[in-house]
């Protein structure tokens, strides 16, 4: 008697549904094949958590393949990041595919015997803000950091853990244009970024405000100053944090009301052209005496050229350069956005690199860099380009957690790094992911490690664009340099600067970091 109740009361429920889309005008499927038209939606929503776990091969899925989360779970976890049994690319039909050339023997200084422990050190080799006198100039005491990654578009547990390992392993942690949360306080050194809507540092009618910036940097362990013009996952758009996500937290630390839309300008207000963003630039550094650099994707090189040529009179200029790929995408963005606006990190960078290195700017100026630079084979390409250090991004929220669900923009991330839901932040315990943060953190510096003796030298930064070469299938190799139009000695740091990373890495020179400031 029960189960004819129960078999009733379905046929009862798939008749409704098979009613409601047969007459429904909305869906042509549903109207055709009511009720199994449904699984059709069903595949199309839950299409990529499928393809993800069974139908993709393991260097297929993007933007980041099964293989590769899996070395960045596995480095989290500190587990045995090997592989088996050969490639399983396609070496031999992959356009642009990186070989690194090893040397039969190794230059002085390099040897395996110390990068077999994850906690060696891996200092940057420029000083950042030293070559124009910063007060507060400092060595950056690791090649890998943090990028930009807002609370707000982040969890405040995300943000938490991030700072805390980035504490652990000794790395900067970037707070993205959001502003400097209470999540940001947890002993990480910070990059402070200054956005196009002023978050944190602005006044009632949303302007930038050098008084509160002041207050800010002196409040918690900032060591530079970062001015955003644009970034990789929505390059020339501003941004969009529904008044729903607006808590009071997230209000407070961006000086903006609770509970409504929060848009930030595609550009910014304190300055208007290259010349005035200079201007910009030493206020700042004169006033906080920290390094200040900007972050940009690139798209129109005018830009680069007049700031070049602005900054060859070495009297104004910027501490550092933090290049972001299109190919970047922490950020929500529109399709077109993420898919076609600005160039991807190689080109991007090597256009900008070579402006500096015909000016002789190139070792004044630091040069960061983003866009899946998280994974060795791609930062190993990006040192030998002339970068100076990565920063990561996706690669540190895979490390905490993420399992690239895509649904940063729909506040549903379903473990809790990229949302506002309580219930789903809940499941994220920023003590065990901050030690899987920097155990991240680590084993890339460990792998680097590695790489730079397999080439003969003993730190990333020494490797040049000669190191490399990028496959066209079985047809031919071609070096980096000659890709990309470099001249000979572009890509490796000078004398000076070579000489002090041999130093450092060979211990004759101390760790010449400023404490931090509290």
């Amino acid at each position: 008697m029960r189960w004819t109740k129960l078999a009733t009361a379905g046929a009862a429920a798939l008749g409704a549904v098979a009613a409601h889309d047969v007459t429904q005008r909305k869906h042509a499927i549903l109207r055709n094949f009511p009720v199994v038209g449904h699984l059709r939606f069903q595949l199309e929503r839950f299409g990529p958590e499928l393809r993800q776990y069974i139908v993709t091969s393991n260097d297929e899925e993007r933007p980041f393949s099964r293989d590769q989360r899996r070395w960045v779970y596995a480095s989290s976890k500190g587990e045995n990041t090997y592989f088996g049994f050969g490639t399983d690319n396609d070496v031999e039909r992959d356009v642009g595919y990186p070989i690194i050339k090893h040397r039969t023997f190794t230059g002085p200084g390099a040897t395996t015997d110390r990068h077999a422990e994850e906690g060696v050190p891996l200092p940057m080799g420029k000083v950042l803000g030293g070559p124009r006198g910063r007060a507060k100039a400092f060595r950056p005491g690791s090649v890998v950091n943090i990028s930009g990654m807002s609370f707000g578009s982040l969890s405040g547990r995300a943000i938490e853990a991030l700072n805390k390992g980035a504490a652990m392993a000794g790395c900067l942690q970037n707070t993205g244009e959001g502003g400097l949360s209470p999540y940001h306080r947890n002993g990480g050194e910070l990059i402070f970024q200054i956005g196009t809507a002023y978050f944190g540092c602005r006044d009632a009618e949303g302007r930038f405000d050098l008084d509160r910036l002041k207050a800010l940097v002196d409040s918690a362990p900032v060591r530079a100053l970062e001015v955003k013009l644009s970034q990789g996952a929505k390059p020339g758009l501003g941004g969009m944090l529904p008044g729903a996500k607006v808590s009071e937290e997230i209000a407070e630390t961006r000086g903006i009301p609770a509970g409504e839309d929060c848009a930030s300008p595609s550009r910014h207000t304190a300055f208007s052209d290259v010349d005035s963003m200079l201007d910009f630039v030493e206020l700042l550094a004169s006033e906080t005496g920290l390094p200040v650099g900007i972050k940009s994707a690139v798209g129109d090189l005018d830009f680069w050229d007049e700031l070049v040529s602005l900054m060859s009179s070495r009297e104004r200029g910027v501490d550092f350069v933090n290049i972001d790929g299109g190919e970047g995408g922490t950020g929500a963005a529109p399709l077109v956005f993420a898919d076609s606006v600005a160039y991807p990190f190689r080109v991007g960078f090597t256009e900008v690199y070579k402006r500096f290195a015909r000016a002789g700017l190139h070792d004044e100026v630091t040069f960061f860099g983003a866009g899946k630079l998280g994974l060795t084979e791609n930062a190993v390409v990006a040192f030998a380009l002339g970068l100076d250090g990565v920063n990561v991004g996706r690669e540190a929220m895979l490390s905490i957690g993420c399992i690239q669900a895509q649904k940063c923009h729909a506040d549903t991330c379903p473990t809790g790094v990229a949302t506002q839901d309580p219930w789903l932040v809940r499941g994220l315990d920023p003590e065990l992911k901050s030690v899987r943060a920097a155990t991240y953190v680590r084993s890339l510096r460990r792998d680097l490690l590695k790489v730079s003796e397999a080439v003969g030298v003993v730190h990333p930064a020494l490797m040049g664009p000669g190191d490399i070469d990028l496959l066209d299938g079985t047809r031919c190799a071609t070096s980096l340099g000659e890709l990309y139009g470099y001249e000979p000695g572009w890509g490796c740091p000078g004398p000076e600067v070579t000489a002090t990373v041999e130093d450092l890495m060979r211990g004759r020179l101390p760790d010449d970091r400023h404490p931090v400031r509290t």
